[in-house]
């Protein structure tokens, strides 16, 4: 071929135009010179184009006259020191160059162009090579398609990394129910995705208005944040936890908050936070907090994978507190069964109030005006007159009938029992108290509570009483976590109370919000015309028990019977209905009117100086000597060589009260 470039037509480029330029390799070239769909050119020794089609000119973006005779860096620039070092191996060697790839920014075009070149020896008679034939193919469009092939797949692995993240915690909620125990595993499956430093969650504790750290997975800290009180109105994840959205910070704005918490993050190096609220339908319970050392760690599109995990923490949570306040319920529940059986054993056979007299019909009106009202009732009466009946009947016609009637006979409770017995205690508040017990005050929440000879109360109890019925709060015997309980107040007396607030044996402050609203219950001989309903009904009550058949009572029984003061009331008109019943062998009631007449009504048959008498007397005795203490060096229990818990039994069995010893030491 000459020296002289040439540019080559679709009509006039082919072997017999020029013969002395081609050799067999350039004839097959030739002939798919311009009909190619590949880039095709000849250059000489120098990187000079001697033949150019119209493809590879348009790859090159000039067109194909601008080629010739011009060198490879002449038409385009710093590419060439990209291909130069191909064409000196290929004049050198005299060896092809297969599936050369190139990537470059052509000075022409302003995006990146992807090729793959093949540089093939053209020689001369001699065998020396002198030309190169270059043949380019266009793969700018497969590698876009390519990497964005790639960019979809990698965006891809990343959400199915996020999605198996969010199922791997999904499981490690839902197979956990001390979250605090399993949050640095859930910390350690988010890290994954996002790479954080620092991990906690903190929950809204109603009592105190405040956000309280649960758990923490931060293994670098400097110790800085574990026991901050966390302030809702002026903390990042209290922002997050007031606005209810996942919120991001810098560290310009973490400098925007006074309190200690946001300044203590950026003492530990922290350059950005996440807060994301633990969100349920009822609010917020708490927020979730991620913190980096990174600025800018975390972005928008991050929040809703945080999200989903937030949701599933709180679902978790959630269901965690349900699952405690049903352990909670189910041992109120027993609690409750506990009483209610020890009351069905322990209370007297009275179960409904019998008469029509006008005293008993001023106290049930009384009884169904303020039973709606929801007021604190003080019941007033002599022993045995049925105040525990007027409760419950009260209890019965109010708002709170379907909720529990918990009772409690105050003089039946040692004095260092009773606290206890009221307000419950902790595990370990005592000796001797092995578990954590519910008081009555507890139980009786959304109830009715009943304190029978409520005169008993010890005065350094009634303040905490008091506290009760002002404030509807307490805190159990040990403990200083204040429960707050909604309880209806019933308290009985048969003591004159006044006369105990001259005394000082009885606060008067309590005096008043127990009295709310007085009920006096008459004794059985202000209501006389009652005694034959009454009689009637106990011997119904009794009769069939003992396998008795009695149709009637004699009048001269009946007139005994009303003319009688009872001393004991409807208890001692019960009694002695019973003992009837029981000396009764045919169809009419035997009674031993002989007690009545006598005016000494039976009580005990044995002797005094019966063992049981002589150790009531004893016990007595060492327990007005203690004044009362039943445990300890010094206690009662610890003199009679007896445990605290045998001595309570005998005590129980021997119907021992505290009235009976709290009089001044004996000498």
């Amino acid at each position: 071929m000459s020296t002289e470039a040439a540019t080559f037509g679709a009509d006039d480029l082919n072997a017999s135009a020029y013969p002395e330029a081609f050799s067999a390799p350039e004839q097959l070239l030739a002939a798919y010179f311009n009909s190619s769909p590949v880039g095709l050119g000849i250059i000489d020794a120098e990187f000079r184009l001697l033949a150019i089609n119209q493809t590879l000119a348009e790859m090159n973006g000039i067109p194909a006259a601008s080629h010739l005779g011009k060198t490879v860096r002449e038409v385009l620039g710093d590419f060439a020191d990209v291909v130069e070092p191909e064409f000196r191996r290929v004049l050198s060697t005299g060896k092809p160059i297969l599936n050369f790839e190139v990537s470059a920014v052509l000075p022409t075009r302003t995006d990146v162009g992807h090729w793959m070149e093949h540089y093939f020896p053209i020689t001369d008679a001699t065998g020396i090579v002198t030309r190169i034939a270059i043949i380019v193919v266009e793969m700018t469009a497969q590698k876009k398609l390519e990497q964005s092939l790639q960019d979809v797949g990698g965006k891809l692995r990343k959400e199915m990394d996020r999605l198996q993240m969010v199922l791997d915690v999904s499981s490690i909620t839902a197979s956990n129910r001390n979250l605090q125990l399993a949050f640095p595993r859930i910390s350690a499956l988010i890290r994954r995705v996002l790479r954080h430093e620092y991990a906690g969650y903190e929950l809204h504790d109603s009592s105190t208005g405040l956000l309280v750290r649960q758990a923490e997975d931060f293994p670098l800290g400097k110790g800085l944040l574990s026991s901050l009180p966390i302030s809702p109105h002026d903390s990042p994840s209290g922002r997050a936890w007031q606005e209810r959205i996942p919120l991001i910070f810098s560290k310009d704005q973490m400098l925007g908050f006074e309190a200690e918490i946001a300044k203590n993050f950026l003492a530990e190096g922290l350059l950005s936070l996440c807060c994301v609220p633990l969100s349920r339908p009822n609010g917020a319970l708490g927020v979730l907090v991620l913190g980096s050392t990174r600025a800018d760690a975390f972005q928008p599109e991050d929040l809703t994978l945080l999200n989903q995990v937030a949701a599933q923490l709180a679902v978790a949570l959630e269901n965690h507190r349900a699952a405690v306040e049903i352990e909670a319920l189910k041992e109120r529940l027993a609690e409750e069964k506990k009483y209610l059986e020890d009351e069905i054993r322990s209370e007297g056979h009275f179960t409904e109030i019998i008469g029509d007299s006008p005293a008993l019909k001023t106290v049930l009106d009384q009884v169904a005006t303020v039973a709606p009202s929801g007021a604190t009732v003080l019941i007033l009466g002599e022993t045995g007159t049925g105040k525990e009946l007027v409760a419950r009947a009260i209890h019965r016609l109010s708002r709170r009938k379907d909720a529990p009637f918990i009772k409690l006979n105050c003089a039946a409770i040692p004095t260092g029992l009773l606290e206890s017995e009221l307000f419950g205690h902790e595990k370990g508040a005592f000796t001797g108290a092995v578990s954590q017990k519910v008081g009555r005050v507890e139980l009786a929440g959304g109830g009715t509570l009943f304190l029978d000879e409520v005169g008993e109360i010890p005065l350094e109890l009634q303040p905490k009483l008091l506290r009760v019925l002002q404030d509807q709060e307490f805190e159990r015997l040990g403990s200083n976590r204040t429960i707050k309980v909604n309880l209806r107040l019933i308290a009985a007396t048969n003591r004159n109370l006044a006369k105990a607030i001259e005394q000082q044996e009885f606060r008067s402050d309590l005096f008043y919000r127990l009295s709310v609203f007085p009920i006096r219950v008459p004794s059985l001989r202000e209501r006389r015309e009652d005694i034959p309903l009454l009689v009637r009904y106990f011997v119904h009550k009794f009769a069939p028990r003992m396998n008795r058949h009695i149709e009637t009572i004699s009048k001269e029984t009946m007139k005994v019977l009303t003319e009688w003061p009872w001393p004991g009331n409807v208890r001692e008109l019960e009694n002695l209905m019973e003992r009837s019943v029981i000396m009764s062998e045919g169809n009419a009631l035997r009674t031993p009117l002989s007690e009545l007449r006598s005016g000494n009504p039976a009580v005990v048959s044995a002797p005094d100086h019966t063992l049981d008498n002589a150790e009531r007397g004893h016990i007595l005795r060492v327990l007005r000597d203690t004044h009362g203490v039943l445990s300890g060096p010094e206690g009662a229990a610890r003199r009679l060589g007896l445990k605290r818990t045998t001595l309570q039994s005998k005590m129980q069995r021997l119907k021992i009260t505290r009235r009976d010893y709290s009089g001044p030491p004996r000498t």
